[in-house]
């Protein structure tokens, strides 16, 4: 007999085995330079690619990267530090610092080795001129409650930057850059994970603030007045000081969901991806799964039960409420709702980073008897949702799914059973 929980949870691991950083790190080894090799990055996943770079790496080695706080681990010789995410701190603001200081004054046949994945942006804050650390964090405060998707906020963030939307990759020259990234965005723009810091792409101040204006979202007028007057220094692809450099998706939602699906496929349920790249409000992308997950129930299409569908992307929270959760939980009470009294119904979202928001759950599991089990324990999901405390409306059932960190993050991983 299946035993859905236990399915959901093997699609997750192989999911993140897919984007295992040794895998990832040593199918894509730059060549050894004549000089120097300095090693940066940034990300919820940069500790375990710096200590799998060391791993495959035949060489001297030197560098420093910075990750989330509990997500370090040993490396022998790059210095491995921890700072604040997803709001900004301190400790990211000297590691910044750290990261510009060991790309500085290296030469032509030096080579940087940059890791980046998601989670840099707020790991790498560094105001740019008049702004300040405060200004930095009230910024992501903004972004992180305002709805708007992931590319967007990180077109903002890099106009507000000494680091992002290239710059380190700038302080590096004339050492030639090789980027590896671990991409958690849609479309997996490489300029986008973690705002680019050793990336440049063509956005200026004009797509920055028409992304204000798009989403409506509230920003300080000192982050404004930056942006119109002083945003514009972030270099162009075309840079002559990057033109040595390259860049290479390693790991991504596309090939981890392909992962997943062979691995339903190899326990005997046919698998179906919807989309490696679904965005917007994560209640409303909720509501399309559970309508299609209906219809397959009700009607057998589009899709022939019995069948798992895969998905991922990143969604997004406007946030209104005061509650406890990230837009896993949220997708996942949404979608509980959608699929209420549907018997053999089983799903399970979660960020393949382990942590879905502030706690330290990845995400939720859910299925039709999930709404009747939150009222006997005195939980209104419909409240809870509209109050953004999915967290707590999970807890209260002991649904949540809480793996731990994984070392990687290629972003929401969604997995509905139908049986």
């Amino acid at each position: 007999m299946l035993d859905p929980r236990e399915f959901l949870i093997s699609l997750f691991d192989a999911a993140v085995a897919a984007a295992d950083a040794d895998r990832a790190v040593r199918a894509c080894l730059p060549q050894k330079p004549k000089g120097r090799t300095v090693v940066v990055g940034a990300g919820k996943g940069a500790a375990h690619l710096a200590r799998a770079l060391e791993h495959a790496w035949q060489g001297p080695l030197e560098g420093v990267v910075v990750t989330r706080y509990g997500y370090g681990v040993a490396c022998e010789n790059i210095e491995v530090l921890e700072a604040g995410h997803p709001v900004p701190d301190s400790a990211g603001l000297a590691a910044s610092g750290r990261l510009l200081d060991a790309v500085s004054g290296l030469g032509k046949d030096d080579l940087v080795i940059a890791l980046i994945c998601g989670g840099g942006s707020s790991l790498l804050p560094a105001p740019a001129e008049e702004l300040t650390l405060a200004d930095e964090i009230e910024l992501n405060k903004v972004l992180l409650s305002s709805g708007a998707p992931i590319s967007a906020m990180n077109t903002i963030r890099k106009h507000v930057s000494r680091i992002k939307g290239g710059r380190l990759a700038v302080a590096a020259w004339p050492a030639r850059v090789v980027s590896l990234i671990v991409s958690d965005i849609p479309g997996d723009n490489p300029a986008a994970v973690a705002s680019g810091p050793t990336v440049a792409d063509a956005t200026g101040p004009a797509e920055a603030l028409a992304a204000i204006r798009r989403y409506g979202i509230s920003m300080p007028e000192k982050i404004i007045r930056h942006i119109e007057g002083r945003g514009s220094a972030a270099p162009l692809p075309n840079d002559p000081r990057l033109s040595r450099n390259t860049h290479q998706i390693i790991a991504s939602s596309a090939v981890s969901l392909e992962a997943a699906a062979a691995k339903a496929m190899a326990l005997g349920i046919p698998a179906v991806i919807l989309s490696d790249s679904v965005e917007g409000e994560a209640r409303e992308a909720a509501n399309m799964h559970a309508a299609i997950a209906r219809e397959v129930m009700n009607k057998n299409r589009p899709f022939s039960k019995p069948v798992v569908l895969l998905s991922g992307g990143e969604t997004t929270v406007t946030i209104s409420g005061s509650g406890k959760g990230g837009r896993n939980s949220e997708f996942l009470l949404s979608l509980a709702l959608g699929i209420d009294g549907h018997d053999n119904i089983h799903a399970l979202a979660a960020d393949t980073d382990g942590i879905d928001g502030s706690e330290d759950n990845a995400g939720a599991f859910a299925d039709g008897s999930t709404v009747a089990r939150l009222r006997m324990a005195g939980v209104d999901p419909a409240a809870f949702l509209s109050n953004n405390d999915a967290w707590t409306a999970f807890n209260a059932v002991d649904d949540l799914f809480v793996p731990g960190p994984t070392g990687t993050n290629v972003n929401d991983f969604r997995a509905i059973l139908l049986l």
